[in-house]
């Protein structure tokens, strides 16, 4: 008899209830949620078992197999659109089918006789195992439609630019992108951006250069279109242009470009400030600069927090907040950021980056550069897979650029191209390391100048220092020591590796 078959015990002389027999039902249901075809092999049916044990194991090792050996091309294919669609589709189909290879495994073991109470009781466990099994997978298909979307969202391009989607590179051996550092928030009008670099990539090698300038460069030459509002260098509202005064900083080059959209034709409102600032740095430093990012400082904490925070080295005791004017204290720090090596949340690291009353400018652009760097070293992929969510509504909050979506592939194979050993040389635009230079009325064939010597130096092999020489033993007993090793790499530019320059 079948009940016997699968064990139970008579109820009031009645047939015997089959309870072991649906246990065991059960028990077969999660191995096979776990390895396809365990109970269709149980039941005999050893054609539709081994066959879903051959799918599960293809899809095991095609994933672990993509995984380790295709990681380069897997990320460019996580930043296109079409490939995202794609991924999301095969996760949602696997979700689908995985649910109904669960349910399925339990009706062809579920024992027959079962009371109506009983069939629906299992009945609802089981779904509710296949709706665990399928809620990984739906989350993972959602976060992937929340990459698609901030993909989306912040690299919308300005439909200005066209990308050769196929060879992005072709007869274009350095590309140049300004980063940009913006304070606009609800007690500022417009932004001003406190911290502007020019990042000169070498496509090739991926040997960088960052040339910082300072947001007090004033009175400095403008491009051509710009000089019938200021033609003896850029001066802001001054009154007297030719004695500005306090007016006329870099960093308020972005609100100009907002006042007066005749500067920037063809672009709409968020987007002229930053091409104003990039044409402007570009004719400063002689480059043809290819796309800007800028990243509003105050959402800049948000997406430290949600990659756990960053560790630093803090070379001196810096004030969080506070104000001073021509040297008086106008509004006392509400704290400190203490020397040593320290984890900072994203306020701290704000603070860290911005920080100025402690020493100057050029100090303040040091660390900027030395913080992107170990925000990059440290940024762990378990928390950002974690914080997922939080991450990309800080990004689509904070970060805007006019690098185009069609672009993504490119710049992802060369930051790996940059993270495999690249050389990244700092050039911060400070009178004290380039002959010449003055952040008052600077000359402009200095600048251009020092960045050109800086880019050709990048793309020469470095030197390597000779084991007893002066220079190695102070760096190799720095190391022992956990003090920071002086620049061994540094031109007759300025340019200082970071790798040395930041420890």
């Amino acid at each position: 008899m079948a009940s016997r078959q699968y064990g139970g015990r008579a109820v009031n002389g009645r047939e015997p209830i089959p309870v072991a027999g649906l246990w065991r039902a059960l028990g077969l249901t999660v191995a096979s949620a776990v390895v396809w075809g365990i109970a269709h092999i149980w039941a005999g049916r050893r054609a539709v078992g081994f066959t879903l044990m051959g799918l599960l194991a293809v899809l095991v090792f095609g994933t672990v197999t993509a995984a380790l050996a295709f990681q380069d091309k897997l990320k460019q294919m996580v930043v296109q659109d079409t490939w995202l669609n794609v991924i999301i589709a095969g996760i949602l189909i696997l979700a689908v089918a995985w649910a109904v290879i669960v349910i399925r495994s339990f009706q062809v073991v579920r024992p027959p006789g079962l009371p109506t109470a009983m069939r629906i009781t299992s009945g609802t466990l089981v779904v509710i195992m296949a709706l665990m099994v399928c809620t990984p997978l739906v989350y993972a298909a959602n976060a992937t439609y929340v990459l698609r979307d901030t993909l989306s969202s912040i690299f919308a391009g300005d439909g200005n630019t066209a990308v050769n989607a196929s060879d992005p590179w072709k007869n274009k051996p350095r590309i140049n992108v300004l980063l940009l550092g913006g304070d606009g928030g609800a007690d500022r009008t417009g932004i001003r951006t406190d911290s502007m670099t020019v990042a000169s990539i070498d496509t090739k090698t991926g040997n960088t250069v960052l040339l910082s300038l300072p947001r007090s460069l004033q009175k400095f030459p403008v491009p051509p279109k710009m000089q019938k509002l200021w033609p003896y260098g850029y001066t802001g509202d001054a009154p007297n242009p030719q004695h500005p005064g306090g007016e006329g900083l870099l960093n308020e080059l972005y609100i100009q470009g907002e006042r007066h959209p005749e500067l920037e034709p063809g672009y709409k409102k968020g987007q002229r400030g930053p091409h104003l600032v990039e044409d402007a740095i570009g004719y400063l430093t002689g480059l043809k600069i290819d796309y800007y990012v800028l990243v509003n400082l105050n959402g800049f904490k948000d997406i430290v927090n949600a990659i756990g925070g960053v560790t630093v080295h803090v070379e001196k005791r810096l004030p969080i907040g506070g104000e001073i004017v021509n040297g008086v204290q106008t509004r006392p720090p509400t704290g400190y950021l203490p020397a040593g090596t320290h984890h900072l949340n994203g306020t701290q690291a704000l603070w860290y980056g911005r920080s100025r009353d402690a020493d100057d400018d050029f100090h303040r652009m040091d660390r900027q550069k030395c913080l992107m760097k170990d925000i990059a070293d440290q940024a762990d992929p378990q928390k950002v897979v974690t914080h997922f969510q939080k991450l990309a509504k800080a990004a689509k909050s904070t970060i805007s650029t006019n690098i185009p979506v069609a672009l993504l592939p490119a710049l992802v194979k060369l930051s790996g191209t940059v993270k495999k050993g690249a050389d990244i040389q700092s050039m911060p635009y400070n009178p004290g390391k380039i002959p010449g230079f003055h952040v008052y009325e600077p000359n402009l064939r200095v600048m251009r100048a020092a960045a050109a010597k800086a880019i050709a130096n990048s793309t020469k092999p470095a030197t390597a220092t000779p084991a007893n020489s002066p220079s190695a033993s102070t760096s190799a007993k720095a190391k022992r020591t956990g003090a920071s090793a002086s620049p061994s790499h540094k031109s007759s530019s300025g340019a200082t590796s970071l790798k040395n320059a930041c420890g």
